[in-house]
């Protein structure tokens, strides 16, 4: 496996840690009841709980843009040295950002959210 694919395996796997930590937040702020429903009704999470729903949705818009590009580049052979940078940049950068997001620190997590940003447009301009 290259390593821009083992970094692809750890961001999907951040992204579950994301969605369990999502989950067990708003279950402690609304109850386990209001989220085995059909959560009409349920009032916007807040705190911690609102901002990591927050993180997990602001990674599941950047997910697909980041496996398309990590496999566009297995396929057409064209990984190298930027690749796996731009591949680190995101998976660190999303990293950051979810901690960030979820502690509250607003300018902080931009940046964050823009070093993952930058990752994605190193490997797209691999292939192009």
């Amino acid at each position: 496996m290259t390593p821009e694919l083992k970094i692809l395996v750890w961001t999907v796997a951040l992204t579950f840690v994301e969605v369990i930590v999502a989950v067990l937040l708003a279950q402690a702020q609304v109850g386990l009841g209001m989220l085995a429903g059909n959560r009409e009704g349920l009032e916007p999470l807040t705190g911690f709980a609102g901002r990591a729903q927050r993180a997990h949705l602001n990674m599941l818009e950047s997910l697909p843009l980041f496996i398309a590009l990590v496999l566009i580049a297995q396929i057409a052979g064209k990984t190298n040295s930027a690749t796996l940078t731009g591949c680190e940049l995101f998976f660190w950068g999303r990293l950051a950002h979810w901690v960030i997001y979820v502690i509250g620190i607003p300018w902080l997590r931009t940046i964050a959210w823009v070093v993952s940003v930058i990752g994605l447009i190193m490997i797209f301009g691999q292939l192009v």
